[in-house]
This record gives C-alpha cells, sequence and structure tokens, in this order.
C-alpha cells in the first residue's frame, strides 16, 4: 500500500513538472507568473507591515523607559524610596523586559518565508532565464536591431519601454560567453560598458570584469589590435590584474607577427580578411528567412500582384455560406496561398485559448532519422491537441475547415493549438513528409498531410509573420482570419515551395491554431494528377 502511494505521489510530481518547465516558450502561460509575483508583492509587503508594528511597538517601549529612567536616576534612592516605584522597577526587570525579549525574538517572516517556499516550485530556472536570453539575440539577429534599441526597450510596434540595467546586459553577455558566442559577447559587453561610462551605478559588476570579458571576446573573433586596446584601458583601472597584464604581453607578440605577416602578404598582392559578424549556423537559409521576416526581399512583381484578387467564396455554393460567404484573400498566386477573414468569432476563440492553456506542453519536431517526437532548440511554442469531442466550439471550428475547403477533416489530426513564448519562432519546415522521411505520419494510417488550415487567434504587433522562404513570401498575423495551402500537388507529390517557418515574435503574445489535413478521405474531393508535378 504505501508503495502504491509512493508512486501516486511521484507521478503527480511528474506530471506537475512536465507542465511548469520551459516558461520561456509561452508568452500564455508567462502571464500566470506576474500573477505569482503579484501574490508575492503582497506578502512581501503584510511582511513589512508586520515587522513596522513589531518595530513600533518596541520603539513605544523604549520610549516610555527612556524618559521613566532618566527621571528616576536623577535621585535614585529618592525614587526608589516610593514603594510603588521599587515594586514596578522589580516587575519590569522580571517580567517586562522578559516579554521584551520574547517580542524581539518573534519571527515575523514565517508567513512570508512559507508561501516563498511554496511558490518558488513554480520558479523559472535557469534554463528558461538562458532560454529568454538567447530570445533577446535572436530578435536582435532576426530584426537587426541594436543593442542600445533593446538596452532602452524602445522597440518598434511596442507601446510600453522597458529597460535593461548594466547587470542585464552583462548577463546576456555571459550567456553569449558561456555558448563559445564570442560575436554576442561582445555586442553586450560593449553595451554595458556603455552604460558604466554614462554614470550607472551597479553593485555587482564593474569595468574591470566587462573589459576583462571583451578583450578575450573580441580576440576569439581575431580582432587583436581591440583585444589590445580593451586590456590595456582594464589595466588602468587595475594595473595588477594578473590575467591582464599576461594577454597584454601575449597581444602584443601575436598583433607584432600578424602585422609582418600582413606586410608579406600584401607585397605578395594578398590580402588578408578578419571576421566581424555572426558566425555560419546550421541553416543555410538564415539569411533569406531573417530578411522575410523584415519584410524585405518578398518576390512579388505588381505584374503578379494584380492578379491577386479578393472575393465572396461560397465553396460552389455550399448550402451553409450561400446566403452568407466568406470573405476570400489571395495572398500568393504559386502556389495557391489564400486567406479567409472573421472566419473565427472572439467569442470561440477564446474558448479555444481557455481550453488549451492548462494543457500547453512543449513544441516536438518528428525526428527524421529516428521518428521520435523531441524538442528542439528551433522551434519555440507550447501547444496543445484538442479533439472535435471536447467542446462544441472546436466541432464547430473542424466543420467550418471541412465546408470551406471542401476536404475530409475526418482523417485530419486534431486541432492543434500553439502559443509562441519570448521570441517565440518555429525555422523553416515543411508539413508534408518527405520521401527521406518514409515513417512519418505512419502511425495514423491516413496518408500523408495534403493541407494546412492555419488560423491567427491574436494580432501581433510586430514580428511573427509566417514566412515562405522557398518562393520568398510573407503571411502577416491578423486576429480572426486564417490561411489555406496544399503541401502536395494532386499527384500526392510533396510540393517543396510550401516549405516555411514562423518569424519569432518581437512585441506581442502569438496565438495559432492548426488543422492538418490527410490524404486519406480526399480520393474524390481532390482528383489525382497525372503528371508529378500536377
Amino acid at each position: 500500500m504505501m508503495f502504491c502511494r509512493c508512486c501516486f505521489v511521484l507521478i503527480l510530481l511528474f506530471t506537475w513538472s512536465s507542465a511548469h518547465n520551459d516558461f520561456f516558450t509561452s508568452i500564455g502561460q508567462m502571464t500566470d507568473l506576474l500573477f505569482m509575483e503579484k501574490d508575492l508583492v503582497s506578502s512581501l509587503k503584510d511582511y513589512i507591515r508586520a515587522e513596522e508594528h513589531k518595530l513600533e511597538q518596541i520603539k513605544k517601549w523604549a520610549d516610555r523607559l527612556d524618559v521613566l529612567s532618566s527621571a528616576a536616576t536623577q535621585d535614585p534612592e529618592g525614587f526608589l524610596g516610593h514603594p510603588v516605584n521599587a515594586f514596578k522597577l522589580i516587575k519590569r526587570l522580571n517580567t517586562e523586559w522578559r516579554e521584551l525579549e520574547s517580542l524581539v525574538l518573534t519571527d515575523m517572516s514565517d508567513a512570508f518565508i512559507s508561501n516563498l517556499t511554496i511558490q518558488r516550485q513554480n520558479f523559472p530556472n535557469d534554463d528558461d532565464q538562458t532560454g529568454a536570453a538567447k530570445a533577446l539575440m535572436r530578435l536582435q539577429d532576426t530584426y537587426q536591431l541594436d543593442t542600445n534599441i533593446i538596452s532602452t526597450g524602445e522597440l518598434p510596434g511596442s507601446s510600453s519601454v522597458a529597460s535593461l540595467t548594466v547587470d542585464d546586459c552583462y548577463d546576456l553577455g555571459k550567456v553569449a560567453y558561456s555558448e563559445a558566442d564570442y560575436y554576442h559577447t561582445k555586442l553586450w559587453m560593449v553595451q554595458a560598458l556603455k552604460q558604466l561610462d554614462q554614470g550607472e551605478t551597479s553593485g555587482l559588476v564593474d569595468a574591470v570584469t566587462v573589459l576583462d570579458y571583451l578583450s578575450y571576446s573580441v580576440y576569439q573573433q581575431g580582432q587583436l589590435e581591440r583585444a589590445l586596446g580593451f586590456t590595456k584601458r582594464l589595466l588602468e583601472l587595475d594595473p595588477t590584474h594578473q590575467r591582464a597584464n599576461g594577454n597584454l604581453k601575449y597581444f602584443e607578440y601575436q598583433l607584432s607577427k600578424q602585422k609582418k605577416a600582413e606586410a608579406t602578404e600584401e607585397a605578395e598582392g594578398r590580402h588578408r580578411t578578419v571576421s566581424r559578424g555572426r558566425p555560419d549556423d546550421y541553416l543555410p537559409e538564415r539569411r533569406k528567412y531573417e530578411q522575410l521576416c523584415r519584410g524585405d526581399g518578398i518576390r512579388m512583381t505588381p505584374r503578379r500582384q494584380s492578379r491577386l484578387f479578393c472575393r465572396y467564396y461560397d465553396n460552389n455554393r455550399h448550402p451553409r455560406y450561400v446566403i452568407g460567404p466568406v470573405r476570400q484573400e489571395d495572398e500568393w498566386d504559386h502556389p495557391r496561398i489564400v486567406r479567409y477573414h472573421n472566419i473565427v468569432s472572439d467569442k470561440e476563440m477564446e474558448k479555444v485559448k481557455e481550453l488549451a492553456k492548462p494543457r500547453l506542453r512543449r513544441a516536438t519536431i518528428s525526428n527524421p532519422v529516428t521518428g521520435v517526437l523531441e524538442t528542439a532548440h528551433y522551434r519555440i511554442s507550447k501547444s496543445a491537441w484538442l479533439g472535435a469531442f471536447e467542446h462544441p466550439v472546436v466541432d464547430k471550428i473542424n466543420q467550418r475547415i471541412e465546408d470551406i475547403t471542401g476536404l475530409d477533416v475526418t482523417t485530419a489530426e486534431d486541432l492543434q493549438v500553439a502559443n509562441y513564448g519570448v521570441g517565440g519562432q518555429y525555422e523553416p519546415h515543411f508539413d508534408f513528409g518527405r520521401k527521406d522521411e518514409p515513417d512519418a505520419f505512419e502511425e495514423l494510417g491516413t496518408g500523408n498531410r495534403i493541407a494546412t488550415w492555419l488560423l491567427y487567434m491574436s494580432d501581433v504587433p510586430a514580428g511573427g509573420a509566417t514566412v515562405f522562404t522557398d518562393i520568398r513570401a510573407a503571411v502577416w498575423p491578423k486576429k480572426g482570419t486564417a490561411v489555406f495551402w496544399y503541401n502536395l500537388y494532386p499527384s500526392g507529390e510533396g510540393d517543396y515551395r510550401t516549405r516555411h517557418a514562423a518569424c519569432p515574435v518581437l512585441v506581442g503574445n502569438k496565438w495559432v491554431s492548426n488543422k492538418w489535413i490527410h490524404e486519406r478521405g480526399q480520393e474524390f474531393r481532390r482528383r489525382c494528377g497525372l503528371q508529378e508535378t500536377d
């Protein structure tokens, strides 16, 4: 029996930990942290009031005795000659001072510490802080933001301002340094140094520490002269700094060698290049992806644009839409991407969020080699799956998708609701299973993902676009609208032009829901093509 109880407790703890990790991957769940912090502040204020009340009692007692003892010590014998004074002195020393001692020793923090201990179980951890720090750097790169803009909090699309302190900038630099990311280490340590030079004070970090990180970071980027300059400045502040003194000699020696080598190369007509930018990474289309996220490089000519239209759409006089057709807008021509406006009401969207929020878990990807679902650093969001049976609203949305697209949704996946986190994104990917992923969706037994329905359930003030990197298209979130496209050609072959990504959310809280429609059941709804790309 005891074993069963232990197992039950462990299951509860595991369930709780699964539900409350990776806070940085969902803004929706992070709102709970704000209310938790508000409760802690209220508890802290109660503690302060209790301490103030306690000190006020002690102060009154001390003031009263101060007056009494001052008068009594002027004529001790005369004062104690009165039997009442003698009695009260003995009583005070025997009883009242003991009571005062008890009051002084009373710990007024018990309630606050108890509340803090309970709430601490729900606090973000080091991984969350690191994830949030990397998110700021991701936003910095994607949207080409200067560190000063982020530090002052004056982000495009933001109506509020939140600034970073010297300590915050230093911590961001340290996170980058721990990842051997010397490019971002340099940027944030320079910002920390700048704020120190402007007179901002810090109780945790000084210019010497910042310069130590800076000199090494720029050295790692091959910038010997700058490394030497930062080291000299450090030694002006702390001439006894052991590492800096060693680095000074080393940098001077290396710089001398470098200049000799450059002179030789110049004489031979060769030129050395020093990398000062971001290092190359695993994503070959990174530059294109980030460019599209900023709204640059979109390949839509005026001639092609003139062929895109808005229309009232009833899906071949569908009974539900003959009288009230939906508004359909062409977003792209090849492949065809359409947007449906005012397709879901605010009330319906709020209900979907309400159902999903307690079940949000870190979004996963299917490992192309093993087929196992796992988390990935390039997908920063949390998701939940809602079946049609769970609430009439979900059933209505599914039926609406079927009525508008003309596709059978009984073989589709459940509605996936996703909420993006700090700098939330999903880097370029395909929704359909490729030929090198033979086991993709095999367990579902419904074939490949023939089409995607993407519903935007919130407006996003800045960032958060859906971009198609192959065709250089961008679709911007608009609350209550849904975007639809086919992932497969009519022949069943994958349409590689549909490779797409969710751009990092710069400002705002992005909610979406996806409906992935599968091949089975569409045999007579979308006829097969005879050519591979038909």
